[in-house]
């Protein structure tokens, strides 16, 4: 057993949070251990929550033929979420989830070391750039701590929003120039912030 398939067992049993009592199945994520890109999402939904798997929903789909119009497949990709486990009834998760969960994505994302990784969505942006709007900094990569980082609108944007459809697949589509240009950030380089009382922004 790798050390990643380890984790995903520790996920899969983890207690640290009251989202574990109200879960069907934890959801560690999924893709192969030597990823060119990681993606990071929210949380699981009803579908994650009933098959343990990330992004299998309607979100999951649209993000499906985001992947392909790069030429990508989900299995070529590590996908994951901020929190593990479904938060009822899919509201946003708290806090304290996202910080009991922290050491869990810490943890894959020390073990995968992807090229860059690309945030879906609010909540996983803010793990890097708590202060910042989505609107503002979407497809535009930084670096933190050595790290690239790509926000993107979270899939379900689209959705919910069919305006959006258009900033989405047009940051996709220049995803593969963005991972393999030289780490120059757009701004000097920020530090990861502190895990305390982190900032959420819409």
């Amino acid at each position: 057993m790798s050390e990643l398939e380890a984790l995903a067992e520790r996920i899969g049993v983890c207690v640290d949070c009251p989202l574990s009592a109200t879960r069907v199945r934890a959801v560690p994520g999924e893709g192969p251990e030597r990823p060119d890109l990681m993606f990071i999402g929210e949380g699981p939904g009803f579908h994650e929550d009933q098959q343990g798997r990330p992004f299998v929903g309607p979100a999951g789909k649209y993000l499906e033929h985001l992947l392909a119009s790069i030429g990508l497949s989900r299995e070529q990709v590590f996908i994951t979420n901020v929190v593990k486990c479904r938060p009822p009834g899919n509201r946003d998760p708290m806090p304290g989830e996202i910080e009991a969960c922290r050491k869990h994505l810490d943890r894959q994302i020390e073990l995968l070391n992807p090229k860059a990784i690309v945030t879906l969505g609010r909540f996983s942006m803010a793990r890097y750039f708590p202060r910042e709007t989505i609107s503002r900094i979407h497809g535009r990569p930084r670096v933190v701590n050595g790290q690239k980082i790509i926000p993107m609108y979270h899939p379900a944007a689209a959705l919910h929003q069919g305006t959006m459809r258009k900033y989405i697949e047009e940051d996709f589509l220049k995803l593969p120039e963005m991972v393999e240009e030289a780490a120059e950030p757009e701004e000097p380089p920020v530090q990861a912030p502190q895990p305390q009382q982190p900032r959420l922004f819409a």
